[in-house]
This record gives C-alpha cells, structure tokens and sequence, in this order.
C-alpha cells in the first residue's frame, strides 16, 4: 500500500466523519450537511524551511487532532480516501481529549 508523505510544512489530514441527526431521530445525510472543520492528521511533512536553510519541525504530529478552516487547504483523492493537504500555518488549533 502507497502512502502519501508531504512536504515541509504541509500535513495530511483526514477529516472526521459528521453524523448528525434531527430532533426526531432522522439522520441527514452528507450531502446536506457542512463539511467538519476537525480532522486527524495521517502524516507530517519535515518541517518549515527557513531562510538561512535551517528546518523547524512542525509542532503537530501524526494523529493529532486539528481544527482547520472553512476553505483551507487542498483536497485529495488518493486509494479511495478524501484527504486534506494543508500548510502548518493553515492549521488553527489542537483538540485535546
């Protein structure tokens, strides 16, 4: 099995599923509802590039819980999976549990 590994900054994220139901016990469906904005990240790129060549690693790691944007980041279609390739500086939070 391929995996997708980012570069620098970026990060795979897999977005966490939204289930949502009415009141009354009706579920609805994907299609009608928002996209979440929290995700799990599946991999990490090696970190951000500075100007004098050195690297910062980036300070989420895999399986982390993330909140991003609305409209942030790009989206990939890869073995079946919905991803989310985004930038660090993309990413506005952790979620801890």
């Amino acid at each position: 099995m391929a995996q997708i590994k980012p570069l620098y900054d970026r990060v795979l994220v897999k977005r966490l599923e939204n289930v949502e139901k009415t009141a009354g016990g009706i579920f609805i469906p994907d299609t009608a509802q928002e996209k979440t904005q929290i995700g799990t990240v599946v991999s990490v790129g090696e970190g951000r590039i500075l100007k004098d060549g050195s690297i910062v690693p980036l300070k989420v790691k895999e399986g982390s819980k993330i909140l991003f944007g609305k409209f942030s980041g790009t989206e990939i279609q890869f073995e079946g999976e919905e991803y989310l390739m985004l930038r660090e500086e993309e990413l506005l939070g952790l979620i801890s549990d």
